[in-house]
């Protein structure tokens, strides 16, 4: 293992400017490749393209439907 070629979780949150926990959940939700040594993820620098061009932020809701919206606003 070339010690250069790995990051921890730390160094990846930083480089992709987002929290360690998030880090965690992109690893958890298998969006982003890691390897586990005894109880520590290390991030190859080439997995961190992955998910760099990722769009930030939470996505938009799902605009409701007219079928949605007029059951909402029927009164039985």
């Amino acid at each position: 293992m070339n010690r250069d070629e790995y990051l921890s979780t730390n160094d990846a949150a930083q480089r992709l400017g987002i929290t360690r926990q998030r880090v965690l959940q992109l690893i958890k939700g298998e969006r982003l490749r890691a390897e586990k040594f005894a109880n520590v993820y290390m991030i190859r620098r080439s997995d961190l393209a992955a998910v760099q061009d990722r769009p930030l932020g939470r996505p938009p809701k799902a605009l409701a439907t007219t079928a949605t919206t007029a059951k909402k606003g029927s009164k039985k």
